[in-house]
C-alpha cells in the first residue's frame, strides 16, 4: 500500500496500511477472499453496480451514524481504544477487539508516522455505497477513515485506506485506459489487458523503434494494490523502467494488478493466496507477451519489483521457457521476518513508544508460531494484519532462496544499498550467500539508493517517496545489458 498509494512496494506498509477492519456494511464478517489491503465490501462495490442493486442501495448515513463514527475516531486518536471500539456493533467487535485495534494503530505509526489531526466526519457516496469519511493527517501520509452502521447506528466498517483511493472510488470512474501514443526516439506505447479470473487487468504494452523480433521482459510490482506503473507519492518506477529499456531495445509489459483493479473478488480458487496475488497473472501475462509479434518468445524475461522479486522464483519454477529473471530489492527471508525487522527500525525511528514496538513485534512472532504450529495442509482460522491466514499461510510455505537454488535459468539481483526495507544485509547478502558457484547468477549493488533504485531521502522513512525522483540510468542500462546478453532460452520448455 500508496500515500498517493504508497502500497507499491512497501512490504509493510501494504499490509499494515489494511487496518484490520470491521465486517461490511451489511454486517458480515470479512470472508477468507478478502484481499491485502482490502476496502470493505459495502466500499468495494463494482461501479457496474445493477439498476435493481442501486434501488436497493442503503440510505446514507444519518446525523447518529455520522456521531457514532466521530466519537470512534476521536476515541482512538487520543488512545482510548476500548471507548472507540464500544461504538462497534457485536459482529465487528468480536473481529476487532480494543487491543487488536491498538495494535493496528501502532503499526500504523510505524509505518505512516505520529498521527497529527483530523478532519470532520461527513457523507460520502464511494462506488455507489453510502458511507461516512473523515480524514487523518499522519507525519509522512493523509489517510482516510471509512465507516458505516447498521440500522441501530452501530459501526460495521472501520477502515483507514489511502485518500487517494478514496478518491478513485468516490469518482465512480474507472482508471483512465492507457492511450496508443509514440515518445521519444520511436518508442510506441500501446494498450495490452492481461486476462485474469476475476477479469482484464489495464496493461501497457512498450515496444522500441523498429520492427524486432526484441527481446522483452514482464514487470512485476511490489505488494499492495498497485497500479501499472508501480505509483508511489509522485514516484513511478515501473514506468521508468519500461521507457528506459525500450531505448535499449527491450519490449515490457506492464499491467494492474489485480488487487487493485477487482478489490472486492481478486481471490483464485485456492481462496486469497499470494499466487492469486501475484504468481498467477505473470504467467499469464508472460503467455501473451510471447504472442506479440515483435516479441522473440525465445527471449521472455520477468522482472520483479519487492514482492514481484519475491515471486519470481515461483514464477521462473513454473515457466521453465523463461530466459532469465530479474529480481529488484528481493527479499530473501519470509515476509514476516522482513516486518519485524521494519517494525523495529521503522518503530525506533518514528519515536515509537519502546512498549508499543514490542507489542507490534510480538503480535507477528505470534503469528510466525502460529503458522509454524499449524498442521500440514492446513490453514489457520482468521487474518492477520487485515489479511486472510490463506494468505499467510501459502507465504510460510515458500522458500524463495531454496527454490531460486534449484533454477537453472540466469538471474540477476539488484539492490539499493539505502533500502530500508529490504535489507542490503540481511537480504542481498543471503542470496549471494545461496546461489554462491552458480556462473549464471549475477548481483549488483547500488550505493545510495534506495527502495525504489532512486537516490535514498534522509529521514530513512516512507516519507521519503514523496521526493518526486526516477530509477537510476545505470541501474536500466544494466538491466538491458544482461538482458541482452542472455542465450535465447528455449520455447518448447514453455508450458
Amino acid at each position: 500500500m500508496k500515500l498517493r498509494r504508497y502500497a507499491g512496494c512497501v512490504l509493510a506498509a501494504a499490509l499494515i496500511l489494511a487496518l484490520a477492519a470491521a465486517s461490511a456494511a451489511a454486517g458480515a464478517t470479512p470472508t477468507p477472499t478478502s484481499p491485502p489491503a482490502a476496502v470493505a465490501q459495502a466500499v468495494a462495490q463494482p461501479a457496474a453496480a445493477s439498476t435493481a442493486a442501486a434501488a436497493d442501495a442503503p440510505a446514507a448515513p444519518g446525523d447518529a451514524c455520522l456521531a457514532a463514527s466521530a466519537a470512534a475516531l476521536d476515541a482512538m486518536t487520543r488512545s482510548d481504544f476500548a471507548a472507540a471500539v464500544a461504538h462497534f456493533n457485536p459482529q465487528t467487535r468480536a473481529h476487532v477487539d480494543a487491543a487488536k485495534l491498538e495494535q493496528v494503530w501502532a503499526q500504523l505509526a510505524a509505518s505512516v508516522g505520529s498521527y497529527q489531526r483530523h478532519g470532520a466526519v461527513q457523507r460520502r457516496s464511494l462506488r455507489g455505497q453510502p458511507v461516512a469519511v473523515a480524514t487523518l493527517q499522519f507525519a509522512n501520509a493523509k489517510l482516510d477513515l471509512v465507516s458505516a452502521c447498521d440500522a441501530q447506528d452501530r459501526i460495521t466498517t472501520f477502515r483507514l485506506m489511502p485518500a487517494s483511493m478514496v478518491e478513485l472510488l468516490a469518482s465512480g470512474k474507472p482508471a483512465a485506459p492507457v492511450t496508443e501514443h509514440v515518445e521519444a526516439g520511436g518508442v510506441r506505447v500501446q494498450a495490452m489487458a492481461v486476462a485474469s479470473p476475476a477479469g482484464p487487468l489495464r496493461g501497457a504494452l512498450v515496444l522500441p523503434a523498429g520492427s524486432g523480433p526484441f527481446p522483452a521482459v514482464v514487470l512485476l510490482a511490489g505488494s499492495g494494490p498497485n497500479d501499472y506503473d508501480e505509483t508511489i507519492g509522485p514516484n513511478t518506477p515501473l514506468r521508468d523502467l519500461a521507457a528506459g529499456l525500450a531505448r535499449h531495445g527491450i519490449t515490457s509489459l506492464r499491467y494492474d494488478k489485480r488487487t487493485r483493479d477487482y478489490p472486492q473478488h481478486w481471490a483464485g480458487a485456492d481462496g486469497a493466496t499470494v499466487d492469486a496475488e501475484v504468481t498467477d497473472d505473470a504467467l499469464t501475462a508472460v503467455r501473451a507477451l510471447a504472442g506479440v509479434a515483435q516479441v522473440d518468445p525465445h527471449r521472455i524475461f520477468v522482472l520483479g519489483h519487492s514482492l514481484g522479486a519475491m515471486m519470481a522464483p515461483r514464477i521462473g519454477q513454473r515457466d521453465p521457457g523463461l530466459a532469465g529473471l530479474v529480481l529488484m530489492a528481493a527479499p530473501a527471508r519470509s515476509l514476516l521476518d522482513v516486518l519485524v525487522q521494519q517494525s523495529r527500525e521503522q518503530g525506533a525511528r518514528q519515536g515509537l513508544p519502546d512498549a508499543a514496538v514490542k507489542r507490534n513485534v510480538k503480535a507477528i512472532e505470534d503469528e510466525q508460531r502460529l503458522l509454524a504450529d499449524a498442521a500440514p495442509g492446513t490453514v489457520p482460522e482468521g487474518d492477520f494484519m487485515g489479511s486472510p491466514q490463506s494468505y499467510w499461510a501459502g507465504l510460510h510455505r515458500y522458500d524463495q532462496a531454496a527454490v531460486a537454488k534449484a533454477l537453472s535459468m540466469p538471474m540477476l539481483f539488484l539492490q539499493g544499498g539505502a533500502d530500508f526495507q529490504v535489507s542490503p544485509t540481511l537480504d542481498f547478502a543471503r542470496w549471494k550467500q545461496v546461489l554462491k558457484g552458480k556462473s549464471n547468477v549475477s548481483f549488483h549493488l547500488y550505493p545510495g539508493l534506495s527502495h525504489l533504485f532512486m537516490p535514498a531521502g534522509t529521514s530513512g522513512t516512507i516519507a521519503d517517496y514523496q521526493q518526486r525522483g526516477h530509477v537510476a540510468p545505470q541501474v536500466i542500462a544494466d538491466i538491458a545489458a544482461w538482458i541482452t546478453a542472455q542465450k535465447p532460452a528455449s520455447r518448447g520448455k514453455r508450458r
